[in-house]
Order: structure tokens, then C-alpha cells, then sequence
């Protein structure tokens, strides 16, 4: 079976972090690509915009799905956020993960989530289509194609980044929650951990140019 690429949309009022966009309708909140996960914590990284922060945070304070929050960065009207979990949050990462498919990009559209996965062909489709439906999350196919791999030539990869994205893969560095911390992974390639941090995240810049970006102006 031929691997594709998918856009999916995922609405459900439990899915992590809704309350708070739905009381923050300006925000704007997407992971921080290539991390997901800080090493040696159970936080997320998070960019996010939003017009008035102290109504996002109210929003964080009032969302059961979230423990607790930590603003790291401030650039105005943007800002990086940790975001830790409640035990109840409903996450969607750990069906893509038990299909062996590696979500590529993840953003809001208002209370609704729109996701690109790479998935290892279209039976691990249906499986998360199931899986959402059991879960009573709305699901919609957006946009299905087909691609020749996750890590693929087109990429024009470094051979050091596709090595390290491999074995990052393979380690369980991208599933939710990792199966591998970073200084894991850099210790495998040999490297420091700023230095492996680098090559996933030129490395996935890379691979989401060559797979997504015709379809950047969707949205």
C-alpha cells in the first residue's frame, strides 16, 4: 500500500486546549515545530497569537483539560507557552502514534483542529476515523495524497538531518507522550542535545517545505 499524507479536521468541546480558544476567539495556537514535548517534562511547547493574553490565560485558568501553564517567551502580540496536561485532557496524538503515522503540523481553527499527518498508508485512515468516532469527535477529511515516504528524497534532506529524523522515529521521540527525550536521541547520534535539537528542527522544516508547502494558503 502506498503511504499518504492527510488533512484532517478534529472537533470535540474535550479535545485539549478548546475551552481556552473558544474563550479566546482571537488566539491562534500551533505546536512548536520539531518539539511537541519538552525534553524531561510532561509540558508542551505551544506558539501562540492572540490579541489580548490576559483573556487567553483566562481561558488556560478556566480549561479543565489543562494543569498548568507557563508563558516562556514574549513578542508582542506572539508568545511561546508550556502547557501541561490534565489526566482527562482527550489528545489525539497517541492514535496517530499507535498507527505509526507522525503528525506534521498541528493548528486551531477556531474551535475546531486541523492536522497534517503522515500516515503509513490508508487502512491507519480508517483507523483513526474509528478511533474518532468511539471517541465522539467529529472528524472531516480535508485532503488525502499520495507520498512515496515520511523522510523522502524530495526533502533535499542533509544526509545528517534524515539520519537524525530516522532514528528520532524510530526511537518514539515524535509520539505523544515521547518514548525518547532528546538528550536520548542525541546520545544515539552522538551529539550534543542543542546540536540534535538543530538538526530535527532544520530537518522537519525541510520535510514540511517539501510535503505541504503547495497547500500552505489553505486556511
Amino acid at each position: 500500500m502506498t503511504d499518504v499524507t492527510a488533512t484532517l479536521r478534529l472537533e470535540s468541546p474535550t479535545l485539549a486546549l478548546t475551552e481556552t480558544v473558544a474563550y479566546d476567539p482571537s488566539a491562534t495556537v500551533r505546536p512548536v515545530t520539531g518539539t511537541g514535548t519538552v525534553p524531561d517534562s510532561e509540558g508542551h511547547l505551544f506558539t501562540i497569537r492572540s490579541a489580548e493574553f490576559d483573556r487567553f490565560e483566562a481561558g488556560l485558568e478556566r480549561d479543565r483539560t489543562v494543569a498548568a501553564f507557563e508563558r516562556l517567551v514574549d513578542a508582542g502580540r506572539e508568545a511561546i507557552y508550556r502547557f501541561e496536561y490534565d489526566d482527562d485532557a482527550t489528545l489525539f496524538s497517541p492514535a496517530i502514534a499507535a498507527v505509526d503515522g507522525v503528525s506534521l503540523e498541528w493548528r486551531n481553527d477556531g474551535t475546531a483542529w486541523t492536522v497534517r499527518v503522515w500516515l503509513p498508508d490508508r487502512r491507519a485512515l480508517s483507523t483513526l476515523r474509528a478511533h474518532a468516532i468511539e471517541g465522539g469527535i467529529e472528524f472531516s477529511l480535508c485532503r488525502v495524497n499520495e507520498y512515496a515516504g515520511p523522510v523522502d528524497a524530495d526533502a533535499s534532506l542533509t544526509d545528517r538531518q534524515r539520519e537524525a529524523l530516522s532514528l528520532a522515529l524510530e526511537m518514539g521521540y515524535f509520539e505523544e507522550p515521547r518514548g525518547a527525550s532528546l538528550r536520548e536521541v542525541a546520545a544515539a547520534l552522538g551529539v550534543s542535545q542543542p546540536a540534535a535539537g538543530g538538526l530535527l528542527r532544520r530537518g522537519m522544516r525541510r520535510l514540511l517545505v517539501a510535503t505541504v508547502a503547495d497547500d500552505a494558503g489553505d486556511g
